[in-house]
């Protein structure tokens, strides 16, 4: 990484971020990288994940938004495993089982789960990290 280059993450909103940040550990072995009470820094797959409580200050957790706030994308070398292991540890809603998608770039692996947080995540293979023009061939 270069000094200049950003980094993108998220912080979901959670009505209790100790119970969330448990819940991550397990499902998704994520690493707590700092606690500070109501605000908790974790590491997902090497992805700086963070859990914040919502204080009215404009932002909310899906509960008392009635919907999900936040489609989280992860992109990994295993999405069946990923999605496995959080369907195991108690992923609820729209639970799909990884299946390979036709995209123009070539096939893609991707499923999708819903945290008991109300966030929805999905959980693909790398291929759409890659730059794709429109004019490039597609080996298949």
């Amino acid at each position: 990484m270069q000094p200049n280059d950003a980094i993108i993450s998220v912080m979901l909103a959670v009505p209790n971020a100790a119970e969330a940040s448990a819940w991550y550990r397990h499902a998704m072995d994520a690493e707590e990288l700092w606690n500070l009470g109501s605000v908790v820094g974790l590491e997902i797959a090497g992805a700086p994940v963070f859990l914040g409580e919502p204080a009215n200050n404009g932002w909310d957790y899906p509960a008392r938004l009635g919907m999900p706030s936040v489609r989280v994308e992860v992109f990994c070398d295993d999405p069946d495993t990923f999605l496995s292991r959080a369907i195991a540890a108690g992923a609820v809603g729209r639970t799909y089982p990884a299946r390979v998608h036709d995209m123009p770039w070539g096939p893609h692996r991707q499923g999708s789960l819903v945290d008991p947080f109300g966030h929805i995540w999905f959980v693909g293979d790398r291929s759409p990290l890659r730059r794709y023009s429109g004019n490039d061939a597609v080996e298949r």
